[in-house]
């Protein structure tokens, strides 16, 4: 098998925290700069899998910068630079403690909720009478709490505001920021080919400014559909194709894993393991329309350690 990150250790001058999430270890500099490693760990139902994939890392990171650019019209965003194909370095911002899920289509949790019989989200309404990947009338916001250990929780706007998680000035611009950043994504992934499906954006404050931190529109917060045959495949009832993290719920579903006590991740064979990092590339380069970039994983940790080390020395010349 391929070098694959799970789980880093670095030391760096001016260092004062490290935070281990379920995908990225994030170290904190000198309490003004986050710098991020996003690991090949993979995650689903809250569980983060035995084993890591290759190149997935590197394409979440570049795919999330590519957008992080393309997007900084909109909102300012927390990104510094990208000195490594796995790294992000960028502005310390204070999160806020919910995550904005906005969904333009009924698919995944949204439609294992309907199904169930629900016909609210998060406090929103859906339609009466509508299939599995139906397009909504028009998008829906479905926040969630960010837990720091276990599952998010979905959690309605009055909510959010009854418990004080944010204020209203600021939940306001978040919705408005959310659509607005769910448009360009749509439209971006439009001109290649694909319907961005619903995803998922996380803000954060430095003093009296709201930031996008975090990735956006990569297939570990978003999902996406080919617009080729949808409509064709929806009339007839037939599963959508889609590039997203969703198959690796489904294969774990399949082998009776949905991250409840007592379940066992079904075995992660290397076939299967390579599989999913080829489906991880395949996104990258249908979503960017540039080529995935092998980086050299010969000996990845001291490759990453030895770039970040680099852009802070330069930093702090």
């Amino acid at each position: 098998m391929l070098n694959a990150i799970t789980k880093t250790g670095f030391s760096f001058p001016g260092q004062t925290n490290l935070y281990t999430g379920k995908v990225r270890d994030v170290y904190f500099v000198k309490d003004e700069l986050l710098i991020m490693v996003t690991t090949d760990r993979i995650s689903a139902f809250d569980v983060v899998l035995p084993r890591a994939i290759p190149y997935k890392g590197q394409v979440l990171n570049q795919i999330a910068a590519k957008f992080l650019d393309a997007t900084e019209d909109i909102v300012k965003n927390w990104k510094i630079a990208t000195p490594d194909p796995m790294v992000t370095v960028g502005r310390l911002c204070e999160p806020f403690k919910v995550e904005m899920v906005i969904r333009g289509y009924l698919s995944g949790h949204a439609w294992r909720e309907y199904k169930a019989g629900k016909r609210t989200i998060c406090g929103v309404p859906m339609p009466d009478g509508m299939k599995e990947n139906d397009r909504f009338p028009e998008p829906i916001i479905t926040p969630t709490t960010k837990a720091s250990v276990g599952h998010d929780e979905d959690i309605s706007r009055e909510e959010i505001l009854r418990q004080g998680l944010v204020s209203e000035e600021d939940y306001l611009k978040l919705e408005d920021y959310t659509r607005k950043l769910f448009q360009r994504g749509t439209e971006m992934a439009a001109k290649m080919g694909l319907i961005l499906v619903d995803t998922k954006y996380e803000f954060g404050k430095d003093g009296d400014d709201i930031y996008l931190i975090d990735e956006i529109h990569t297939p570990d917060s978003s999902r996406y559909f080919y617009l080729d045959g949808y409509e064709a495949r929806q009339a007839a009832g037939e599963a959508q194709k889609q590039l997203s993290k969703e198959f690796v719920r489904e294969w774990l579903i399949a082998g009776g894993f949905q991250g409840k006590e007592g379940q066992q991740v079904p075995e992660m064979t290397d076939q299967f393991v390579n599989q999913v990092s080829e489906r991880y590339i395949e996104l990258y380069e249908k979503i960017t329309g540039s080529e995935f970039e092998r980086a050299d994983i010969s000996n990845v940790l001291s490759r990453v350690e030895q770039n970040i080390s680099k852009f802070l020395a330069a930093y702090y010349r």
